[in-house]
């Protein structure tokens, strides 16, 4: 049986992408900080999925094991003998497990192992494992990174899958609840050998379907939360229900959609279709996606490359409407979450220096005078 390493054995590692490889006949092998979830992993060898929608149906995945990702010398035992590389870690995170992942690579290296092996980065970020790479190099030699070139892959990917926190009562600690949708799309130019994972959709436009989730999905989803704390909501499903935020983030994801349809020649009828699918993801009832776990690290979803700023952007670039999508970045301004470091470092930021200096801080200066003004005045509404 082939073996895969997959770093972040959270609710998306094992709801997801663990999930796939999983049923693709990999034995996947979970390095995490959790204690906890690697010693249950450890004890079963299995956990369960419970998918949920109209038909809610639980589901176990099995050949599973776990390590600590602290353990390095663990880590570069497995990564001698594994296939494929993949992590659910959060993009703040990459950087730090890049040592880990060179380290894997030297030793592979210094072996002589001429099987082929990818490394995928499956994070909300553009591009996530090209960034990874790029941390991982720095850490190589001109001779290792000529091997990488060889024999190891990093394809990019897109993930998208809803997977809220659950805190079921009775139920295990590797326990994890799901919606029935996922996408999970890599760039297939950059797979180093044979990769076939069923669910795993192999495309050589990536960026387009990687704009095309962040632009909508995250968009949506992101403002969605932002709105629906600023109206004492408490989850996603009860704010989109709320015609008045409904309509709002429709507003923002056709404003986003139409960069899309004049970037990659979309078709409209179609995407307007994936808007509503996104829309009907956010009502069901049996997620109760918190606003506040949806919304936190607001400087980082305000960033220039991010799901709020870059869509914007583009609307200047083809010069189509904005008006829901400034809606969208001056709600986030305002978001309020004691839990949340970046709220309480957003907040501070805007107390001390201003609504339009905080904001052009956050953007790295990527937005005109005009449009902040625009977001202020909205800001000022709210």
């Amino acid at each position: 049986m082939k073996k895969a390493l997959h770093f972040g054995a959270g609710n998306i590692g094992r709801g997801f992408i663990g999930k796939i490889i999983s049923e693709a006949e990999y034995e996947v092998i979970f390095a995490d900080v959790n204690d906890k979830v690697i010693d249950q992993l450890n004890i079963d060898h299995e956990y369960e999925v419970e998918v949920v929608g109209e038909h809610a149906v639980i589901e176990t995945v099995k050949n599973v094991s776990g390590i600590m990702s602290n353990d390095s010398a663990k880590i570069r035992e497995v990564g001698e003998h594994v296939s494929l590389i993949t992590m659910a870690v959060g993009p703040n995170v990459l950087k730090i497990i890049a040592k880990s992942i060179a380290d894997i690579i030297k030793d592979r290296y210094s072996a002589g192992i001429k099987d082929e092996l990818n490394i995928i980065a499956c994070e909300n970020m553009v591009k996530g494992t090209s960034f990874l790479k790029e941390n991982v190099f720095e850490y190589l030699s001109d001779e290792e990174k000529k091997y990488v070139d060889e024999y190891i892959g990093f394809p990019d990917s897109a993930v998208d899958r809803i997977v809220p926190p659950t805190s079921a009562v009775g139920k295990k600690v590797t326990y994890v609840m799901v919606e029935e949708f996922y996408e999970w799309i890599v760039d297939q130019s950059q797979i180093k050998g044979a990769l076939d994972i069923k669910g795993m959709i192999k495309v050589d436009n990536l960026m387009a379907y990687i704009e095309r989730k962040l632009f909508t999905l995250n968009t949506g989803h992101a403002i969605t939360a932002y709105i629906g704390k600023l109206k004492n909501h408490k989850t996603i499903d009860e704010s989109i229900l709320d015609e008045s935020i409904r309509s709002v983030v429709k507003g923002a994801m056709k404003e986003s959609g139409e960069v899309l349809i004049k970037r990659y020649d979309f078709d409209r009828e179609t995407h307007y279709k994936y808007i509503d699918k996104i829309i009907k993801r956010f009502e069901n009832p049996y997620l109760k996606d918190d606003v506040d776990r949806v919304g936190r690290q607001p400087i980082r979803k305000l960033g220039k490359n991010e799901r709020l700023i870059k869509p914007l952007l583009g609307t200047l670039e083809y010069n189509v409407p904005n008006d829901n999508l400034i809606i969208g970045i001056a709600s986030a301004l305002k978001f309020e979450s004691d839990s949340d470091e970046e709220s309480i470092k957003l907040n501070s930021l805007i107390k001390e220096k201003g609504m339009k200096e905080a904001l052009k801080e956050v953007t790295e200066n990527s937005i005109n005078d005009e449009i902040i003004s625009k977001v202020e005045k909205v800001y000022n509404s709210l």
